[in-house]
């Protein structure tokens, strides 16, 4: 390990790599994971290198996976050198590990995101709410024939809408969503499926996993009646953009959209109203940017003093560090495509990064500095490359003047780029990928008499244009 500046302070915080894992990878967890991983077979692979080795793989630099699994486990034995050597070969590691079911990692990563809510217990709140973005991607995977039977979408004209985005030679594919805490950009949890999985459907799966005062932000294409009923249910806050696909109704009279800033409409689809069910109250705001469309955004926040327009504007902002977590996942570590072969092995590859992910932005944002109550965002190429040096140099031996210094207080130079950009970054058209298009405004139609009849009678109380 890198030796420590005998001229620096000592500090309450963590200061090598081992301890900094150790604060969040507690005994506790080490525990329950050894009683969720116990499996017969092979005793060289305890529960411990297991989960040790699947993390470090993910932070490891290799082209291939007995690469990084060489890597990891040379890691894993300079570092635990008193316990018993594991197994040496990668076959061995991947039967220990395709052993055990992947509950067992999601278990895991329960334990850590109650370890994380008490690190961070201070810094989740922001303005009263816990902001948690919600968002979607692919991940790619090897065309194995397994994963080409089981994971690769069949070309049929019978497909729905959400399948019809996949191209018809697109290699097999796993969709992951994602939930990620908007102020400190921490992945928070997690769900897998096939590549044409969706998203909404995944958002009911974890609602279990959302702390309590959470507001989930999302952008148009989680609008849905069934899962605005689910989150009301669940007494869950959402902030999601509104599109022309979403029809809005308002016994009112519509006056000039020009001049609307915050109101009370009800979402009501044209579906619905067939089978009589009742509308969804929303709150409309309308966030104006300059030389861009507007943004309509819809909550069930109806008080003001609680999500007033500013906070409202600065949550959906935020929540574009949700796609830079796809792109930290996809691009820094490597994760387009996934390596695995089987589709038990690619779902453990995929937990066990996710799982590495959420440690390494952690580690980022435990050493992140607050300014103005809004925590600085750590690069996660810097911290992944400070994980690295501590790999090599345990592994390699070879310690130089940057080593002196311990990795906590490498972790705290750490910053991100916060210069304004003058110009757009992408250069180019990207091949193969379509033009974001903004959506259009939403339909606000006004209420008939049989419309508002019903709406009372579904509702329970009178439909007037100060409700």
């Amino acid at each position: 390990m890198a030796r420590t500046n005998p001229r620096s302070p000592s500090a309450a915080m963590p200061q090598s790599f081992l301890e900094c894992l150790s604060y969040f990878l507690t005994p506790q967890l080490w525990k329950q994971a050894h009683q969720a991983m116990r499996r017969p077979g092979s005793a060289r692979w305890r529960s411990h290198p297991l989960l040790f080795v699947l993390l470090v793989m993910t932070w490891c630099a290799g082209d291939s996976l007995p690469e990084r699994f060489e890597t990891a486990r040379a890691f894993y034995v300079a570092c635990y050198g008193k316990r018993r050597r594991p197994g040496t070969t990668m076959e061995g590691w991947q039967k220990a590990l395709a052993r055990i079911p992947a509950s067992a990692l999601r278990l895991v990563a329960a334990v850590l995101r109650r370890r994380l809510q008490q690190v961070f217990a201070k810094r989740l709140l922001v303005d009263g709410f816990i902001p948690l973005g919600c968002d979607g991607s692919r991940l790619q995977c090897c065309r194995s024939q397994e994963l080409e039977r089981h994971l690769l979408v069949k070309r049929s004209s019978k497909r729905k809408k959400h399948q019809r985005k996949i191209a018809d030679d697109a290699p097999p594919q796993i969709w992951v969503t994602a939930l990620v805490h908007l102020s400190l950009g921490l992945l928070w949890s997690w769900r897998l499926g096939k590549g044409t999985a969706s998203e909404r459907r995944h958002l009911v799966q974890l609602l279990p996993t959302l702390p309590p005062r959470t507001l989930l932000v999302a952008d148009a294409g989680f609008i849905g009646y069934e899962l605005l009923k689910k989150l009301g249910k669940s007494g869950v806050s959402f902030l999601i953009r509104l599109s022309s696909q979403a029809p809005l109704y308002t016994p009112e009279k519509i006056g000039r959209r020009r001049r609307f800033q915050d109101g009370t409409f009800y979402y009501w689809p044209q579906k619905e109203q067939t089978k009589e069910q009742p509308a969804v109250p929303v709150r409309v705001l309308q966030i104006r940017s300059r030389g861009k469309a507007d943004v309509w955004l819809m909550t069930n926040v109806f008080d003001s003093a609680q999500l007033s327009r500013q906070s409202a504007s600065r949550f959906y902002r935020w929540r574009w560090r949700n796609e830079g977590l796809f792109r930290t996942y996809k691009r820094t570590l490597g994760k387009v495509k996934l390596m695995s072969r089987t589709v038990a092995m690619v779902h453990r590859e995929a937990e066990g990064s996710l799982l590495a992910v959420q440690l390494l932005l952690a580690h980022g944002a435990l050493a992140a500095p607050v300014v103005n109550d809004t925590p600085l965002l750590p690069s996660a190429r810097k911290v992944l490359l400070e994980i690295r040096m501590e790999i090599r140099n345990v592994t390699g031996s070879f310690l130089g003047p940057r080593q002196w210094r311990t990795y906590w207080e490498r972790l705290q130079q750490i910053r991100c780029d916060r210069r304004k950009a003058r110009r757009n970054k992408v250069r180019r058209r990207w091949p193969g990928r379509a033009d974001h298009k903004p959506p259009k405004p939403p339909r606000i139609l006004r209420m008939g008499t049989i419309l508002k009849d019903l709406a009372e009678k579904k509702l329970g109380f009178p439909i007037t244009a100060s409700s």
